[in-house]
C-alpha cells in the first residue's frame, strides 16, 4: 500500500514538474518574442544616412558634401546621446544572450558609422565653426553628434563611452581606444565634483548632486576597471555609489531624493522613478564587473540589497512603478520600471539578492509587457527630464513612444528575466523537519 503511494506521489510529482518546465518554457518563448519584436523593429526603423531637410536629399556618407546646417541624421538611433549608449549596452546584451549576430551587428555599423572619417569630420567643421559665434555653446547642440565633441558633461560621454568599451572588446579599433582614453580622462581630472570627491553638476544650482549622474559615471568607470584592470577605476565607482547614498538616500521612505542642493544643503522634492532606476543600475553594472573579492564589494552588495527592499514596496498592483514613485496618483512609467525589473532580475541571478525577489522581477516584466504593443512598440517612456523645485514638472511630464530612453531598459530587462528562473516556494511541509519534535522525550 505505501509502495502504491509513493508510486502515485512520484507520478504526479513528475507530472507537475513537466507542466512547470513546459510552462516556463512557454514563458521564455514568449519574452523571447518580445524582445525580438522591439529590436527587429529598432533595427528595421534605423537609417544608417544623412538628410538634407531643406532638398530632402539623402547621403550614405558626408564625403566631399558641402558643410550645411540642414544636413542632419535621418534616425534617431543614429544619434550621440546617452539614451543611444544603453541601447547598444542593451543589444548587445540581447545578442549574446540570443546567440544573434544581428543584434551584434547593428552596434558594429552604429559605431563604424559615427566613427567614420568623412562623417564624423563633417560635424566636427560644423561644431567648431558654430562654437566660435556669440553664445557658441548653446548653439551647438542644433549640430548632430554635438555630444562627442562637446565632452563637458557626463551626458556627452559616460554611457556612450560604456557601450564603445564593449564594442571595442569586440573590434580593437584604435579610433574607439582613443575615444576612450579621452573619456577616462576626462571623468577622472576634468568631471566637476564636490571637496569629498563626488561628482555634481553646476546647475541648477551650484553644486548640485543627480541621481542620474550615477549610472553616467558608474556604467563607464565599472568597464573601464574591467578593461584596463586598473584600481582606480573601480575605486571612483565604489566611492560615487557611497556618496550619492549619502547625500541622496532618504532612510524613511527608502528611496532615493531625485538631486541634493549642495549649495543650500537641501534635497529636492521627488522621488523620481527614473533618477532611481539610474541609481539602482549603476549599482548592478558594477557588482557585475566588480572582482567577487574586491574591498568594500559587500558594502556594495548590502546598499543594493537596502534600495531593492524599498523599491518593492512601491511597486503597483499591474507590477510597474510609478513616476514619482511614493504618488500613486502619478502614472505608471515604462523606463523606471524595465530598470527595476532588470536590476532586480540580476540580483536573484547573481546571488546578491535572495531567490524569493524574482516575485518581483516576474510582476515588473509583466507590467513592462502590458507597456508594449504587438507590434514592439514601447510606449509610456517619460522624456528627459532636469530638477525642478515642484513636483508638478513630473506630474507633466509627457508619455513617448519608441524612444531609446524606454527602449535599452527593456530590452535589458527582458534579456535579464531569459536568465532568471521562476521562483517557487518551498512548501511549508517541507520544513516540518526542522522543527522540534515536543513528543520525544
Amino acid at each position: 500500500m505505501t509502495h502504491m503511494k509513493n508510486t502515485k506521489l512520484t507520478a504526479f510529482m513528475l507530472l507537475f514538474l513537466g507542466s512547470y518546465i513546459i510552462a516556463f518554457s512557454q514563458s521564455n518563448f514568449s519574452t523571447e518574442s518580445v524582445l525580438r519584436k522591439i529590436a527587429d523593429r529598432i533595427i528595421a526603423q534605423t537609417d544608417f544616412s544623412f538628410i538634407n531637410t531643406r532638398t530632402h536629399e539623402t547621403y550614405s556618407d558626408l564625403k566631399n558634401v558641402p558643410v550645411l546646417p540642414e544636413i542632419q541624421l535621418a534616425s534617431q538611433y543614429t544619434d550621440w546621446h546617452y539614451t543611444n549608449g544603453v541601447l547598444n549596452i542593451a543589444m548587445l546584451d540581447l545578442a549574446d544572450t540570443l546567440h544573434d549576430m544581428k543584434y551584434r551587428e547593428f552596434v558594429d555599423h552604429y559605431f563604424s558609422f559615427v566613427f567614420n572619417p568623412d562623417n564624423l569630420n563633417y560635424f566636427r567643421k560644423e561644431y567648431d565653426s558654430v562654437l566660435h559665434t556669440p553664445d557658441g555653446l548653446e548653439k551647438v547642440a542644433r549640430v548632430p553628434w554635438y555630444m562627442f565633441f562637446r565632452m563637458i558633461r557626463l551626458d556627452d560621454y559616460g554611457t556612450m563611452a560604456a557601450g564603445l568599451i564593449q564594442e571595442y572588446k569586440l573590434h580593437p579599433d584604435p579610433a574607439y581606444k582613443a575615444y576612450i582614453d579621452k573619456a577616462a580622462y576626462t571623468i577622472l581630472n576634468i568631471e566637476p565634483q564636490l571637496k569629498d570627491g563626488t561628482i555634481a553638476r553646476y546647475f541648477p544650482h551650484q553644486m548640485t548632486v543627480w541621481g542620474d549622474d550615477l549610472y553616467m559615471s558608474v556604467a563607464l568607470l565599472s568597464r573601464l576597471g574591467y578593461l584596463t584592470g586598473e584600481k582606480k577605476y573601480f575605486d571612483m565607482a565604489i566611492h560615487q555609489v557611497i556618496m550619492f547614498h549619502h547625500y541622496l538616500w532618504d532612510s524613511v521612505k527608502h528611496l532615493y531624493y531625485h538631486c541634493y542642493y549642495a549649495d543650500s544643503d537641501h534635497h529636492g522634492v521627488a522621488y523620481w522613478g527614473r533618477a532611481n532606476g539610474w541609481v539602482m543600475m549603476a549599482q548592478a553594472d558594477l557588482l557585475t564587473y566588480l572582482p567577487e573579492n574586491y574591498p568594500q564589494r559587500k558594502l556594495l552588495i548590502k546598499l543594493f540589497q537596502e534600495q531593492v527592499e524599498g523599491i518593492a514596496r512601491y511597486q503597483g498592483t499591474n507590477g510597474l512603478w510609478h513616476q514619482l514613485l511614493d504618488k500613486t496618483d502619478s502614472y505608471y512609467e515604462t523606463s523606471c520600471s524595465a530598470m527595476f525589473t532588470f536590476c532586480i532580475a540580476r540580483g536573484v541571478n547573481r546571488g546578491w539578492l535572495e531567490p524569493d525577489y524574482a516575485q518581483v522581477a516576474a510582476y515588473g516584466w509583466k507590467g513592462v509587457l502590458s507597456k508594449i504593443t504587438t507590434d514592439g512598440d514601447v510606449t509610456d517612456i517619460c522624456p528627459g527630464t532636469g530638477i525642478a523645485p515642484s513636483t508638478v514638472v513630473y506630474y507633466n511630464r509627457p508619455l513617448e513612444k519608441n524612444t531609446p530612453m524606454g527602449e535599452g531598459p527593456v530590452l535589458r530587462a527582458g534579456t535579464e528575466i531569459l536568465h532568471m528562473q521562476p521562483y517557487r516556494e518551498i512548501p511549508a511541509s517541507a520544513t516540518y523537519h526542522l522543527v522540534h519534535d515536543r513528543n520525544k522525550k
